[in-house]
């Protein structure tokens, strides 16, 4: 019998997936049904994005190419390739960014009576008022450092615009350098922004940049040079990624090895104005220790993130219409929420209802004189934390108050560290992560003694205890009292404790990094059985990212056993669907809109008797294998009917839904009905609020 071979399976590149992703971002900000100033926003989100991509991905990438070639061939896909794919990548993107903002939001701002000047578009009048608010807000916070033989080396600090000036024509020609360079970081902090609004002219309302205001007076700044030339320059440095996060095994001693002697805050990229006169680049390069291959070739401005910052200039109509949060149907709008979580299971959906509840919880827990106990995973927390005060308020009251604080939050260490510590002095038991892993399960516990036992209620989420980012993020979170949920919740914080394995002592919840892969696959395997049965069976996945090989080759050997697959991924997906004889029962969509779409949620038909789980983890091998996270089953009937049907909304979307190709999604028909989920899911929990009776 002649052996067939079998075609390799088909994934797609990691980084072309995550750069298309952020290509539908920045669809939103060219399209014209999105408000004009939420359309500056989406700009914003894009920028902000592929910073934190160079910082992170591009960064490990240049790190992963200066191993030797032999210990590169052994990772899979060549780096070097890699790198060079998605920079052109980058490359046209940053040029249709550009067009964008220049021939789309620029016009339209006009067309709006919101005109964003430079120095060169100055009358008179308000050069004299930009003149003057230069001297009263500006001049003093800059701090010039000359580029000369007396500094050994410039420092620039991750993120920031620096301005470059070139001094020449010196009044004094008696002087022997005829050129000066100069570098000053632009002060947007201590400016409180990156744009100044200059008084209104009628209904013509007038905005700078704080970088042309600089321009404009940069004369003044140098009065002994008849000449100053002004550009801007930004450094996005490597984020230290853990290098576990991409490898692991005998690959990793082999690679950290190689990566001892790495630079810390090594530069990943370096935006110059092309403008730039070739002598001020060199200097700059000379003094900082850049080379060629960090240099990115940008625009006059950089940092477009500071979009978010853009003057509103109180008009309504260029924004979303408010949605405020929604009041809960199930849980009270005031008073104490542990005897309603005693009562019945609640699922909480921020942003669309209020995070207040999640607060409110961990506030009366901590006055109540019955609860003993309080344990939370803390993975992002916000600045100004009401989550991290009730949690002080409960040790003060002398709470049992355990708190796993994730040190690796990438980019939100700080404020990890900051809560961490005054937790730790208020008495409270201060976990710092687990070695090794990530805590990226969002979980909170709490013992309460009721009837001579204790009782133990839980909130187990697919969002940080974040009231900041529970306003933009679409999240959902389960209140729950159901010992069949609270016994494994127990376990986990066991395992936070005592480090011990805990394969085998979760009975209803998924585990990662213990038995959360291997269930998964049963799950899958079950429907794939199913199928080979002739009978009906299917898969939903709502996730963040999809880059799992193992994964995705299980999602591939159900499509080909006839198991009905659709993804709804926002980020990363490495599976490509539709293929003949790989993935053609595979179907996928992603979607952008006003709300980051956050939760994820795993569908498994079961022959009819559907399990649905709410998770804190995507498909990534460092969720499923270097992450501690949960994924949980909405048992109440009533409320797997609810996720479900927030789920069918998204299927159905045709308004922000694309395929996998980018396209976007439309109604079949000029009859057909527009579905656009995140408006139709507020609308949908609106109508489960219960009218409140009028006071006589």
């Amino acid at each position: 019998m002649s052996e067939t071979t079998q075609a390799q399976p088909q994934l797609l590149n990691r980084e072309l997936s995550w750069l298309a992703f952020n290509r539908r971002v920045l669809q939103e900000a060219q399209n014209p049904e999105v408000p004009l100033l939420e359309r500056i926003k989406f700009l914003a989100i894009f920028s902000s994005n592929l910073d934190e991509y160079f910082k992170v991905r591009v960064a490990t990438l240049r790190r992963l190419v200066k191993l030797k070639k032999k210990t590169r061939a052994k990772l899979g896909e060549d780096p070097v390739v890699q790198l060079r794919d998605l920079l052109e990548e980058v490359g046209r993107q940053q040029q249709e960014f550009g067009d964008t903002f220049r021939n789309g939001i620029l016009p339209e701002l006009r067309a709006q009576h919101i005109h964003l000047i430079s120095e060169h578009d100055l009358t008179a009048e308000q050069r004299q008022w930009v003149d003057e608010y230069f001297r009263q807000h500006v001049q003093d916070l800059l701090s010039p450092i000359i580029l000369d033989e007396n500094l050994h080396h410039l420092f620039l600090r991750d993120q920031s615009v620096y301005l470059t000036f070139l001094l020449s024509q010196p009044e004094n020609r008696k002087k022997q350098e005829l050129e000066r360079v100069v570098v000053m970081e632009l002060p947007t902090k201590r400016h409180g922004g990156r744009f100044v609004r200059l008084p209104d002219q009628g209904e013509e309302k007038f905005v700078m940049f704080l970088d042309d205001v600089v321009r404009c007076c940069a004369r003044e700044l140098f009065p002994k040079y008849q000449k100053v030339q002004v550009h801007a320059v930004k450094l996005s440095r490597d984020a230290e990624l853990d290098i576990q996060e991409e490898v692991s095994g005998n690959m990793l001693a082999k690679i950290k090895s190689s990566l001892q002697k790495r630079e810390t805050g090594y530069p990943a990229r370096l935006l110059y104005d092309p403008a730039m006169p070739k002598e001020v680049l060199r200097a700059v390069m000379q003094k900082t220790g850049i080379g060629k291959e960090e240099l990115v070739e940008g625009s006059r401005y950089h940092n477009f993130r500071d979009f978010f910052g853009f003057p509103d200039f109180g008009l309504a109509e260029l924004q979303y219409e408010p949605m405020p949060p929604l009041p809960h149907p199930t849980l009270p709008r005031t008073g104490k929420m542990l005897p309603a979580i005693a009562e019945r299971d609640h699922l909480l959906h921020p942003p669309y209802q209020s995070f207040d509840y999640v607060t409110r919880l961990i506030t009366e827990a901590a006055q109540d004189p019955q609860v003993s106990s309080l344990s939370i995973t803390l993975y992002r927390v916000a600045g100004k934390s009401e989550v991290a005060k009730a949690l002080l308020k409960a040790a003060k009251n002398g709470k049992q108050v355990t708190v796993v604080v994730e040190l690796k939050a990438r980019f939100d260490e700080e404020s990890n560290m900051f809560w961490a510590e005054k937790l730790q002095k208020a008495g409270a038991n201060v976990i710092y992560g687990i070695p090794e892993l990530k805590v990226h399960s969002k979980l909170l516990l709490i013992t309460r003694a009721e009837d001579d036992q204790n009782r133990l209620y839980a909130y187990l989420s697919t969002g940080n205890f974040n009231e900041k980012t529970s306003e933009i993020y679409a999240d959902h979170g389960l209140f729950t009292a159901n010992p069949e949920i609270t016994r494994d919740v127990v376990e986990v914080f066991r395992y936070f404790h005592d480090r011990q394995d805990k394969t085998g002592q979760f009975h209803n919840l998924l585990v990662a990094p213990f038995e959360l892969r291997e269930k998964l696959v049963a799950l899958i395997d079950h429907e794939i059985q199913l199928a080979q049965k002739g009978k009906d069976a299917y898969i939903i996945l709502k996730l963040n990212a999809l880059q799992d090989e193992r994964m995705i080759l299980k999602l591939y050997e159900a499509s080909q056993a006839g198991v009905r697959i659709e993804l709804l991924i926002r980020g990363i997906s490495c599976l490509i669907p539709e293929l003949a004889g790989q993935s053609e029962n595979i179907q996928q969509r992603g979607m952008v809109d006003r709300f980051l779409e956050h939760g994820r949620i795993y569908v498994f038909g079961n022959g009819g008797q559907e399990k649905v789980y709410v998770a804190s983890s995507d498909w990534m091998a460092r969720n499923l294998d270097r992450r501690v996270e949960v994924a949980f089953p909405v048992l109440q009937d009533d409320l797997r009917a609810e996720v479900r049907h927030m789920l069918d909304l998204q299927r159905q979307d045709n308004v922000k839904a694309r395929d996998f190709h980018n396209r976007f999604i439309g109604p079949e028909d000029a009859a057909s009905a527009r579905i656009r989920s995140q408006f139709d899911t507020y609308d949908y929990l609106k109508s489960l609020c219960k009218p409140t009776k009028k006071r006589k």
